[in-house]
């Protein structure tokens, strides 16, 4: 499995290679040259399996044995998500007229962000503590991102987190998250203007190689491929929970769910996988 852009300069990175990135050098995000196809009847023998495999079965299709043996994938996703205050990661409460809610919301930050951001660093440390080298992260966020960005990697010895928060654009809770952390490698900035103005100088500064080969920079926004992977788990739980796969006949087609994703920069939505049956409605949140 080899990484691109999505404007296609840079081609033939692998999983490491993209987990410890930004933005693409020519400004795009790195994605799959090639992505994976599940047959049917793969996809109904998932149906049952807890969400940590999930992600471990998920998360194996994208990383190779060779970087991640699949024995280390499961401690580290086992590992990762260990911390979340329901027994199954995620759960998803039913409502009436076939209408379900499933809630993210179990982790350290409540945000749905502490799912794949728990599983990111636990990847990157695992490269750092193998080759004991370091890496900065920068964060630009609107809120949560910092928060479980900093919940996630705090006190680790090989990575460094600069956050950059609007001043007065979030909630005190989300502001606590980040200001009352008192780690060493946690540095917490709080800037005028909006997470977009935040954005812009932080762009420039990834496409900048030389400066990002020597400080050894790296991003854990959205942008980064491995928060993207572990967040397509999350709906193909959903689907395989909600949608009845199992109770259809092995030759007919799969059956639909509609999912209807509250979102801002739509982070999220990024992970609904490509092909799958599920009708996505995008609601921006302000």
């Amino acid at each position: 499995m080899l990484y691109c852009s999505t404007r296609g300069g840079v081609r033939g990175r692998d999983f490491r290679e993209v987990l410890f990135s930004g933005y693409a050098p020519d400004g795009g995000m790195f994605m799959p040259e090639t992505l994976p196809v599940l047959s049917p009847e793969t996809l109904r023998s998932w149906r049952g399996l807890q969400y940590t495999r999930l992600v471990v079965e998920i998360s194996s299709m994208f990383i190779p044995a060779q970087l991640i043996p699949r024995d280390d994938l499961e401690v580290l996703v086992g590992e990762a998500l260990s911390g979340f205050s329901v027994p199954n990661v995620v759960q998803i409460a039913r409502l009436k007229d076939g209408l379900s809610v499933l809630e993210l919301f179990h982790g350290e930050t409540l945000a749905f962000k502490d799912l794949a951001m728990s599983c990111t660093v636990h990847f990157l440390n695992y490269f750092l503590q193998k080759d004991s080298s370091r890496a900065v992260v920068l964060v630009g966020t609107s809120g949560d991102t910092g928060g479980s960005a900093i919940q996630s990697a705090k006190g680790l010895p090989g990575l460094d987190v600069l956050v950059v928060y609007p001043r007065g654009r979030i909630t005190a809770v989300q502001e606590k998250h980040m200001t009352t952390c008192l780690e060493d490698n946690v540095h917490v900035f709080a800037a005028d203007g909006s997470s977009d103005d935040i954005d812009r100088p932080l762009r420039r500064l990834f496409a900048d190689q030389n400066l990002v080969r020597t400080h050894s920079l790296m991003s854990l926004n959205s942008v980064n491929w491995s928060r993207v992977m572990v967040q397509i788990a999350h709906f193909f739980y959903a689907y395989l929970e909600l949608s009845g796969v199992e109770k259809a006949e092995a030759a007919a087609d799969l059956p639909d769910l509609e999912v209807v994703v509250p979102t801002g920069g739509a982070g999220n939505i990024t992970g609904g996988p490509e092909g799958f049956l599920i009708r996505i409605i995008c609601l921006k949140t302000f």
